[in-house]
């Protein structure tokens, strides 16, 4: 991986770290390539089973390099391509389709301001811990572009459309402890506990039923979008499945014998 993500995998877990602190962690094509490319390496990787998404520096992500951008489009312009804007395609989407669908949890670590697409990428993650001097914007019209990176799927569903549409309308600083109340935080913690927090939450999740954690996932995404019966019929699919894994086994197993489960991840 570039120096501008960096990836590491132990007990379980893969850690991925948006290294540009220089520059608050924004996101040239060089960290997208790495980002994109790393989500897709822990997806595929049968010994990770779960991701934790954080950052260096003070900023989480601040989203779009504006000053590569800026020289992307007049690339473009002198060219009369419009290569610039297909970021969207061929990067964002790539990188929220990997955290929303891998069979995992995925962790988001805010250690600080998560702006544009990097707001989308901790809405993807299915678990935000979120240090108390963290910030969120949408900011996307602020430099009069629309929403990317997933945020008019994941926002609404968070936070209800009225409020998703102020926010995205009239992007402003959202401070932490107004995004646990609006409803997009899991754990609020003190700046300085951050990384501890955010590492035992991955761990824990590395160390638990992954089958069972890939279903609930699934389960989320497909209740957010069908009726209830359809939901009831995917629940006893998905109910079925973690059934018969060898960690609900380990688990029935452990209850009985009042013993605290190890799971295996299958």
């Amino acid at each position: 991986m570039a120096d501008t993500v960096l990836y590491e995998v132990g007990d379980g877990l893969a850690t991925i770290t948006l290294n540009r602190p220089e520059a608050m962690n924004a996101l040239n094509v060089e960290a997208k390539v790495a980002l994109r490319d790393a989500l897709h390496s822990a997806a595929a990787d049968p010994a990770v089973r779960a991701v934790l998404l954080t950052a260096t520096g003070r900023a989480f992500c601040v989203g779009q390099d504006l000053k590569e951008h800026v020289s992307l489009l007049m690339s473009d312009k002198e060219s009369g391509t419009t290569h610039t804007m297909s970021t969207v395609r061929d990067h964002y989407n790539p990188i929220v389709e990997a955290i929303t669908s891998m069979p995992k949890p995925v962790v988001a670590g805010v250690n600080g301001v998560a702006a544009g697409a990097g707001m989308g990428f901790a809405l993807a993650a299915d678990y935000r811990v979120v240090a108390e001097s963290a910030t969120f914007t949408t900011s996307f019209a602020g430099v009069a572009l629309t929403a990317d990176s997933g945020v008019s799927w994941t926002l609404p569903r968070l936070v209800g459309a009225s409020r998703a549409a102020d926010l995205l309308l009239f992007p402003r600083s959202i401070s932490a402890q107004e995004a646990h109340d609006l409803g997009f935080v899991n754990r609020l913690v003190p700046a300085d506990d951050l990384a501890a927090e955010a590492l035992s939450v991955a761990r824990a999740l590395a160390e638990g039923p992954t089958l069972a954690y890939a279903a609930i996932k699934e389960s989320l995404a497909y209740g957010a979008e069908h009726s209830l019966g359809e939901t009831l019929r995917k629940e006893d699919e998905l109910q079925t499945r973690a059934g018969a894994s060898e960690d609900h086994a380990i688990a029935v197993r452990s209850f009985i014998a009042k013993e605290k489960p190890t799971y295996l991840g299958r």
